[in-house]
């Protein structure tokens, strides 16, 4: 059987921000992000071509953490 990916499914109050980063930094992406306990969900379609999806209520917080990564690793938002 082969798996292929599939877009997530985000429903109604989520937020979804897109980030490209290399592949070999998706890992440590989903580590930083993981580790803000409950601010997101990130699903990994391809490579480094990332869905980010958080509570609306957490956007702001969001948007100033992938702010950061973006800096940090040469992502593109």
């Amino acid at each position: 059987m082969t798996r292929r990916p599939v877009p997530p499914f985000v429903g109604p109050g989520m937020t979804t921000r897109k980030l490209l980063v290399a592949s070999r930094d998706v890992v440590f992406v989903k580590g930083i992000l993981e580790a803000h306990e409950g601010l997101a969900q990130v699903f990994a379609e391809h490579g480094g071509d990332l869905t980010v999806a958080c509570p609306d209520d957490r956007a702001a917080e969001l948007d100033a953490v992938l702010d950061e990564l973006a800096r940090e690793v040469g992502a593109l938002r």
